[in-house]
């Protein structure tokens, strides 16, 4: 249900945008995690199904944004001013069940994609 595309080798300070083909949740809350060498997996961004509301983690606040397109069954994460510790696996997830509000809590996300590799060089 979830394929993630988009990943790819960049310079810092570059841009990419991540692409995630969510058919059959586009209601539930959808997010991007990402998973550094050798690190924890950690969630990024959230949206929430019904009008669209966003949460960031701090880490991200200012240089990612997530979006979607309910025509498209797609999520999108728009990432900004690359760094090389943003290198990393990024995956998005998505909730069982709808939601009113986007949610940082990593445990309710149950539905994963493959994730898509991004490495940025200095």
């Amino acid at each position: 249900q979830l394929a993630e595309s988009g990943g790819d080798s960049v310079q810092a300070g570059e841009s990419l945008t991540l692409t995630c083909r969510a058919s059959g949740i586009m209601d539930n809350c959808m997010s991007w995690f990402r998973q550094p060498p050798g690190k924890e997996r950690e969630i990024l961004a959230s949206i929430a199904g019904s009008a669209g509301a966003t949460m960031y983690v701090d880490s991200v606040k200012g240089r990612f944004t997530i979006s979607r397109d309910t025509d498209k069954k797609t999520i999108y994460l728009q990432m900004d001013s690359l760094v090389p510790e943003d290198s990393a696996m990024y995956f998005c997830a998505g909730t069982t069940a709808r939601c009113l509000r986007p949610s940082l809590t990593p445990k309710w996300y149950t539905l994963w994609g493959q994730g898509t590799l991004v490495n940025v060089s200095s």
